[in-house]
C-alpha cells in the first residue's frame, strides 16, 4: 500500500502534508489541483462524499486508485485515506459561514473495473463509467448519469435525475422528484420509482426478468422491439394508458376488465419476462421502438 500527493508549486498559501490527507490553509484562494495515488488488490471498495461538485469516476486497468480533485476555495481540503482495500475519499469543510460556491470540489477518480462505489453527493452532478462492481449512490439534487454499468445497483435521489445507459445486474432506483431513463439496459431485473418524474424504459427483455416501473404523476414510457416477449400489466388510476403492442388477453377474465381507472393486461409473443407499470393520475405509454 503506498499513497502518493503531487501538489502545484505555485500556491499562493502554503500546505501541511499529514499521514493520510492534506490540510491547507484556510485563507480564501484560487480553484487548487490535488493529486494522490492508492495501491489495491482485487475488488477494491471506494467510497466519496462530496457536499457539492461533480463526482466522475472511471475504470482503468491499473490495480491502483487515483484521486484528483480540483477544490474550489481554501475553505475546502480533501481527505482521502486507505484502509487495507478500502479508499474514503470526502471534502472536508475548513471553515464556517461559507458561501457554497466556495465549498465546491470536483473529483475526478480511475479505478479498477471490479471496483465497489459508495457515493454520497448532495449537488453537482455523478458520472460513472465501465465500472462493473457493486454500485450504491445517494444524493439530493445531483444527477446521475451511469454508462456501461453492472452488479447490483442502488440509486436514490431526491430530486436529481438519473440516467443508466447499456447497463446490467440488478437496478433498483428510487427518487422524490426526478426523472429517469434507461436505455440499451441488459439486466434481469429493474425496479424504477419516483413520485412526480417521468420514466423511460428502452432495453432488452430477458427470459425470466422483472421489470416494474412506477410514478405519482408524470409519463411512464416504455419501449419495444417486435422480437421481444414479456407479459404486462399496466394501470393508471386517474390517468390513460396508451399501447402499440399486439397482446394476447389474459386468460383470467377479471384482469381484462378493470373497475377503476384506465389498464390493459396481455401477453406479448411468449411472455417470457414480467412487465408492471403503475402510475396514480400519470399518462402510461407502451410505444414501439425505433
Amino acid at each position: 500500500m503506498s499513497t502518493h500527493c503531487a501538489v502545484p508549486r505555485n500556491w499562493k498559501s502554503a500546505g501541511l502534508l499529514v499521514p493520510g490527507f492534506l490540510l491547507f490553509s484556510a485563507a480564501p484562494a484560487s480553484a487548487q489541483r490535488v493529486e494522490k495515488h492508492f495501491k489495491v488488490e482485487a475488488r477494491p471498495v471506494v467510497t466519496i462524499h462530496n457536499p457539492n461538485g461533480a463526482v466522475t469516476v472511471k475504470a482503468w486497468t491499473r490495480s491502483e486508485v487515483l484521486v484528483i480533485a480540483n477544490l474550489g476555495s481554501g475553505h475546502v481540503d480533501l481527505d482521502a485515506q486507505q484502509n487495507g482495500n478500502r479508499v474514503d475519499v470526502m471534502t472536508r469543510q475548513l471553515t464556517e459561514s461559507v458561501a457554497p460556491d466556495d465549498l465546491r470540489a470536483d473529483f475526478q477518480i480511475n479505478v479498477p473495473q471490479d471496483a465497489e462505489l459508495q457515493i454520497h453527493n448532495d449537488s453537482g452532478a455523478v458520472s460513472v463509467a465501465n465500472v462493473l462492481g457493486n454500485m450504491d449512490v445517494e444524493t439530493i439534487a445531483a444527477d446521475v448519469d451511469l454508462q456501461d454499468a453492472a452488479g447490483y445497483l442502488t440509486i436514490a435521489t431526491v430530486g436529481g435525475s438519473f440516467q443508466c445507459v447499456r447497463c446490467a445486474g440488478h437496478i433498483e432506483v428510487n427518487s422524490i422528484s426526478g426523472s429517469f431513463r434507461l436505455v440499451d439496459t441488459r439486466s434481469y431485473h429493474v425496479r424504477a420509482q419516483t413520485s412526480t418524474g417521468n420514466i423511460l424504459f428502452s432495453g432488452e427483455f430477458l427470459p425470466n426478468g422483472q421489470y416494474r416501473l412506477k410514478n405519482y404523476s408524470g409519463v411512464i414510457e416504455l419501449r419495444f422491439l417486435p422480437g421481444d416477449s414479456f407479459d404486462v400489466s399496466a394501470t393508471s388510476l386517474k390517468g390513460k394508458v396508451n399501447n402499440q403492442a399486439k397482446l394476447t388477453p389474459p386468460s383470467h377474465a377479471f384482469q381484462s376488465t378493470p373497475k377503476y381507472g384506465d389498464a390493459l393486461f396481455g401477453t406479448f409473443n411468449a411472455g417470457h419476462a414480467k412487465v408492471e407499470l403503475t402510475s396514480f393520475d400519470g399518462t402510461i405509454n407502451i410505444v414501439k421502438r425505433d
